[in-house]
């Protein structure tokens, strides 16, 4: 696995550091307010777990899965809900957790899906964010860290399911993803 990394982008340490961050920005921004954060697996599983544990206020956490990608490296732009919460939003404060926001197309089609159930507000946190990739204008409320225009995997990011496992965010060799 380590010889299919070209660079790392972003360490373990910085990650865990700007999670902390986001933790506590995110805990005095919801004081006092009912909090809702829904991880989107596979890929947010593992940031999301780590930001959970840097809130600092009463949290309720779940998951969705969403489809977009399938076994390829570029969003379809078609999403298909493959795990739904169980419960009603209504009035309550929700805070979706991506692990990357490129294209915005999953980011725009949650915020229209999760909108239609009732919550109060209803905010996105990335650890990646690639604006230079963005197709449609969609609001980040916390961001990690700016990504460029290349293929990053690690730390729950995969590339066919492989990679996710990493601590740290890497760029991965470009034959490892275009098959040459």
């Amino acid at each position: 696995m380590l010889q299919d990394i070209e660079r790392v982008l972003i360490s373990e340490e910085e990650i865990k550091k700007r999670t902390r961050e986001l933790g506590a920005q995110i805990s005095k921004d919801y004081e006092g307010k009912e909090l809702v954060v829904i991880g989107i697996l596979k890929g947010a599983s593992l940031f999301t777990s780590d930001l959970f544990r840097s809130i600092t206020i009463p949290a309720e956490l779940d998951f969705m899965r969403i489809s977009s990608y399938g076994a390829s490296t570029k969003s379809t732009g078609v999403h298909r809900v493959l795990l739904d919460l169980d419960y009603t939003l209504d009035g309550r404060h929700v805070l979706i957790v991506e692990d990357i926001v490129d294209t915005g197309l999953t980011i725009k089609f949650l915020l229209e899906y999760l909108g239609q159930r009732g919550p109060s507000s209803l905010k996105v946190a990335t650890l990646l964010d690639k604006p230079t990739r963005r197709k449609v204008d969609v609001p980040i409320h916390y961001r990690g860290f700016e990504v460029p225009d290349e293929f990053v995997c690690g730390c729950g990011l995969d590339y066919a399911e492989k990679y996710r496992n990493l601590r740290d965010i890497v760029i991965l060799k470009p034959e490892v993803y275009s098959g040459k």
